[in-house]
């Protein structure tokens, strides 16, 4: 019998493109997380694809006797019950940097959009004020020689330091991996604690994944250490931050502004204080899916998928069930 992926459907995956580069000699099916057709299929699924969801806990996996494995589409996993998983013996594994390219450069574009003041141009060619009727007091900063501070070097954080090598920016990083002295040389980046990182940075780019340690770890405190003149941008996961610690901080001055692509809750409530502030550019949790990373997304799950198949360990376990 033809092993079975099950694929949770869902709007941020082209279904087609799954189907399209689906493994030959695998059954794919696809069903809405849930549904009862989702139900019906777990019991014969070898396989589980999609993002993670609180839902899927002991009880399902209880439902799910031949499941080997649960692949994300995603390179969070916050929402992943991982005990539950590691209760049911199921690897648990992230997309392997599909994501990778889409995230970095958005967190330069945000970075651009900020010290440019993308946002307020706009609005001001488009309401008929041009330059803003006082370019004397715009204040427009480019990247070159500005000193970024990446907090998290993984997959991500090191496509963003090539970039901002690119630019001619000088960057540093904080991690609780270090990499080699070698791979620092070969990236152009150089380790600094994250007081270090937060005091000396003109951009704070943030990279890590949303754990039990590293919620709120940017709060009023961390935010009091950063220059007046300086700009954070966020591309992780929103309660990397404290929102309203840093809410506070954009509206007293004690940061220049921020680019934020995710929030404490999402989608956020309409009277969120973010949406008033002028030295804030936001986008909708949208930097990691574009059409390019589709197929690779895919890619790297249908393979894990089939090295576990043919009794290989599977790639991008997440760190927890290591």
């Amino acid at each position: 019998m033809a092993p079975k992926i099950l694929l949770m459907d869902s709007p941020l995956s082209d279904i087609a493109t799954a189907r399209e580069i689906a493994p030959a000699g695998m059954d794919l099916i696809v069903e809405p997380l849930g549904s009862d057709a989702f139900k019906a299929a777990l019991g014969e699924a070898d396989f589980l694809v999609g993002f993670g969801n609180r839902t899927i806990d002991a009880a399902l996996y209880a439902t799910a006797p031949k499941l080997k494995l649960f692949q994300l589409l995603s390179a969070g996993y916050d929402t992943v019950d991982i005990e539950a998983a590691r209760g049911a013996g199921i690897p648990v594994c992230n997309n392997g940097g599909a994501n990778s390219t889409a995230v970095s450069e958005h967190a330069v574009m945000l970075m651009m959009a900020v010290c440019r003041r993308l946002v307020w141009q706009h609005e001001s060619v488009v309401s008929g004020r041009w330059r803003g009727n006082d370019p004397g007091s715009t204040k427009l900063f480019e990247l070159r020689d500005k000193v970024l501070g990446l907090v998290g070097l993984g997959a991500i954080g090191k496509k963003v330091a090539r970039l901002a090598n690119a630019f001619g920016m000088r960057v540093q990083y904080y991690d609780i991996r270090r990499v080699s002295e070698a791979e620092e040389d070969a990236l152009h980046v150089r380790f600094r604690l994250l007081n270090e990182i937060l005091r000396s940075s003109d951009l704070v780019s943030l990279h890590v994944p949303l754990t039990a340690a590293s919620k709120h770890m940017i709060g009023a405190e961390e935010l009091a250490l950063m220059k007046p003149t300086a700009y954070l941008v966020n591309t992780s996961r929103g309660p990397v931050i404290d929102e309203k610690a840093l809410i506070a901080a954009l509206e007293g001055g004690v940061i220049a502004g921020a680019g934020l692509d995710v929030f404490d809750q999402e989608p956020p409530p309409a009277d969120n204080p973010l949406f008033r502030l002028k030295n804030v550019v936001l986008t909708p949790h949208y930097a990691g899916p574009t059409w390019d990373n589709q197929q690779a997304r895919f890619r790297n799950a249908f393979d894990n998928c089939q090295r576990v198949a043919r009794g290989e360990k599977p790639l991008w376990v997440i760190p927890e069930l290591q």
